[in-house]
């Protein structure tokens, strides 16, 4: 496993990343993903991410007691704030008091002293950006979180984040979590640009699209029945890939791994990794065997030849 340094900051996080959304606390066996746990950390995965959100801040609880065992050095843990927790009408968004309550709420599930990072999980148009990195930099000041970040922010939001924060003397956003794939490029044109100019990491989620770029879906109608496609707690999200042009250019992109003589999978994490804005592809497995054929796209790189062919199949 090789390491890259996330966006400007001195912490060094693995290429590859392993979540926790829809999948534990829920989606799979509790068993199952303490096993896939333990085998991203033998693998020498040392960045794990998850968030209060996630099945009610049960997938918190899945992690925190999966890494219990280890060494709280040898790891890098991300949790999240923003969607509701409960029915009250601060038990959302990025007040000072919702994101308060929510890190003390994240570090009882996870039972710990301190995130490595905390995530605004969207932007909060109800609630001044001030406010927000003020109770962001608190926390962080109180050694309950180290870094700061968001995700899905637009490229402008995050420029507003980060003239606040100079502006107030508060603790800048180190890294951003959006959505990027061969089939979802959204970030190329403002977000990696701005990014870089404030040396903000990216930690890229979904970048097998939900499973799609695997290859195991091969037509509409030939659903594998162990796939997450299959399943009624976690098809929901990969729905959008479930058309016809999707299918095209996944069954194009499978020539070319084939050509090249790698799992598909693989070409699609060390495609995303080849951005050098991106410190992180962050994963979801279901099972150990997942992970391991993740994690060896770590220091795969694809010729300009490759690339090349990719290009034309995604056009």
């Amino acid at each position: 496993m090789l390491y890259r340094k996330l966006g400007s900051t001195g912490l060094k996080v693995s290429e590859i990343s392993l979540g926790s959304w829809l999948t534990y606390g829920g989606g799979i066996a509790e068993d199952t993903a303490v096993r896939t746990i333990d085998r991203a950390h033998e693998l020498g995965i040392n960045f794990f991410d998850t968030a209060n959100a996630y099945n009610r801040g049960e997938a918190e609880k899945v992690v925190g007691k999966a890494l219990s065992k280890y060494d709280r050095s040898s790891y890098v843990l991300a949790t999240k704030v923003f969607f509701p927790m409960g029915d009250g009408p601060n038990d959302r968004g990025l007040s000072r008091k919702h994101v308060t309550e929510s890190a003390n709420a994240s570090l009882k599930r996870l039972g710990l002293d301190y995130v490595d990072i905390l995530y605004s999980h969207r932007y909060d148009t109800e609630t001044p950006v001030q406010e927000t990195l003020r109770a962001f930099d608190d926390l962080i000041r109180r050694g309950k979180v180290l870094y700061a970040g968001v995700s899905e922010w637009s490229a402008a939001q995050i420029e507003e984040a980060m003239r606040v924060a100079d502006k107030y003397l508060l603790d800048r956003i180190v890294v951003n979590q959006p959505q990027y794939s061969m089939l979802h490029r959204n970030i190329e044109d403002e977000i990696l640009p701005v990014s870089k100019k404030y040396g903000i990491g990216q930690v890229v989620f979904s970048p097998l699209a939900q499973g799609m770029l695997t290859g195991k879906y091969k037509s509409l109608n030939d659903i594998p029945a162990d796939s997450r496609a299959a399943n009624d707690k976690m098809n929901h999200f990969i729905q959008r890939w479930m058309n016809q042009e999707a299918i095209d250019r996944v069954n194009k992109l499978r020539v070319i791994a084939d050509s090249i003589g790698i799992p598909m999978a693989q070409m699609a994490l060390a495609w995303v990794l080849r951005q050098d804005g991106v410190s992180s592809a962050l994963v979801g497995a279901s099972r150990p065997e997942q992970i391991e054929q993740n994690a060896k796209a770590s220091g795969t790189a694809l010729d300009d030849e490759t690339l090349r062919q990719i290009d034309e199949a995604l056009r």
